[in-house]
């Protein structure tokens, strides 16, 4: 059994290595720090900045008016492990079979993403950047694909897809589970915390804990002389809806239970991004630290999320599953108060915070986004005329859309093709397909040929949908590209 560290520890020896804040910092090295802040199933119109009216972000709202807003950012899938396969790799993850979730038995623990897809981390890591991650990995669970095997410094967090938030709860059931012998997949949302491998007994609120761990990361990071590269991957408002009472108690007006407890999430994860900022703050690296914020996917209208004014939510490829609030914030070098509406994709983090650090990007990467900070400052498109795609597989379908500049071709269930103006219409009600059948034929050529970059899965979520998708033939593209309309 691995050994158990305690949380005084660990603060211990952070104290030890220098002051707990200092005035400033004057690192010989002046690339920016970058903070990458994913927030899990978060819905689009759940901030401030979004238009949110019930729900309170105030932290997260001022980084954002500070900064420059998007409004048409996407993830490159609209469900959790996917999603962060892409954003770690800057490449579909159907192009490495990786288009599911990885599984959660504990006969399936040494699968993961392949390893010789390098990672943003890892390019990060060898340009000399300190490197951490605090929260939510679910890119696998055994030593290869352990984050302190693939590009971070230091690991705070837990391995699978998701976690229950009160620590008196949930060692008591992960303990009762071990005692009875059961598999690993009931303990996907029990796992003790980990710190560098080893199981940490917490004792906060996982959100609260995620944001202590992030300043003192941050607060370590002061003390060295290259930047700092860290990825904080909140849980949160990932189910289970568990919020603490004092704060669902700030949200007298809201009275679905659901929608209240999902309020109480989103302001612990507003409280946190606030510690965090004033520790950057504290430490002297406010200014030169660029500060990154989305989703991971759209939220879950059923578990109390809000993707106004987008259709539908998480595993859809409507706009409200897979486009995600989302800020860029950077006092050193971007101008406050602007809005982004052009399209962009978290595929595009890679290339962009890479060139950004002046990292080498492997000459064998064939990376799929772009670096979108000079198209950001002048205002203009990044991908003028490019496609943006977004593909998720059923049992004996595949759901598949992409986007060129304002328009968005889709189809669903082997439905009709559908084409949307998604900046006039991103609600998705107004089909311009009749109207337009030449561009529906054209983009959907272009999707066609993307889909023959697909690599069959490397793993599947469980053995009934690995049946099923044999049993299927799946993925079936003749069947999904076929232009005919029903």
């Amino acid at each position: 059994m691995k050994t158990q560290l305690s949380i005084g520890l660990i603060a211990l020896v952070s104290l030890l290595a220098g002051n707990a804040c200092i005035a400033a910092t004057n690192k010989a090295d002046d690339r920016p720090n970058i903070l990458f802040i994913l927030t899990d199933d978060q819905g689009y119109a759940d901030v401030g900045f979004n238009g949110s009216t019930d729900l309170k972000t105030p932290s997260i709202d001022e980084l954002a008016e500070n900064g420059t807003v998007f409004t048409s950012a996407y993830v490159v899938h609209p469900f959790c492990g996917p999603s962060r396969a892409g954003l770690m790799t800057g490449r579909y993850p159907h192009k490495f079979g990786s288009q599911f979730n990885l599984p959660a038995t504990k006969d399936s623990g040494g699968l993961g993403l392949p390893t010789d897809e390098s990672y943003i981390s890892e390019v990060l890591q060898d340009a000399g950047y300190f490197t951490g991650i605090v929260g939510k990995w679910h890119l696998g669970e055994m030593h290869e694909h352990h984050p302190n095997q693939r590009g971070f410094d230091e690991f705070f967090g837990f391995l699978n897809g998701g976690h229950s938030y009160f620590p008196a709860d949930y060692q008591k059931k992960y303990q009762a589970a071990k005692d009875r012998g059961l598999d690993s997949a009931i303990w996907q949302y029990l796992a003790p915390m980990q710190y560098n491998g080893e199981e940490v007994k917490e004792t906060e609120y996982v959100t609260d804990a995620l944001s202590r761990e992030a300043s003192r990361f941050i607060e370590k990071a002061s003390h060295k002389d290259e930047p700092f590269f860290l990825y904080l991957a909140y849980n949160a408002p990932h189910t289970p809806l568990e919020a603490k009472e004092e704060d669902m108690a700030l949200f007298p007006d809201i009275k679905d239970k659901k929608r209240k407890t999902y309020a109480g999430m989103v302001w612990a994860l507003d409280r946190g991004i606030n510690n965090v900022v004033k520790t950057l703050k504290d430490t002297g690296q406010y200014d030169n630290t660029l500060i990154v914020f989305m989703s991971d996917n759209g939220g879950r209208p059923d578990q109390g999320a809000n993707n106004y004014p987008l259709k539908e939510g998480k595993n859809s490829v409507q706009e409200g599953g897979y486009r995600t609030p989302m800020f860029m914030h950077w006092p050193a070098k971007m101008k406050a108060g602007k809005t982004y509406k052009h399209p962009v994709s978290s595929l595009d983090m890679f290339p962009t915070l890479a060139q950004l650090a002046g990292a080498t990007i492997p000459a064998d990467k064939d990376l799929d986004g772009v670096d979108i900070l000079p198209a950001v400052q002048q205002d203009v498109s990044a991908r003028p005329g490019d496609l943006l795609y977004v593909m998720v597989h059923w049992a004996d379908h595949t759901n598949v859309a992409a986007r060129r500049d304002n328009l968005k071709v889709i189809r669903t269930e082997n439905g009709p093709w559908r084409l949307y103006d998604v900046q006039a219409d991103p609600a998705e009600n107004n089909d311009l397909s009749a109207q337009y059948p030449d561009t529906v034929r054209e983009m959907v050529s272009k999707m066609s040929v993307w889909s023959w970059s697909h690599q069959q899965p490397a793993f599947f979520y469980n053995h009934k949908s690995a049946a099923q998708w044999r049993l299927n033939g799946m993925p079936r593209f003749d069947q999904t590209f076929e232009l005919k309309n029903k």
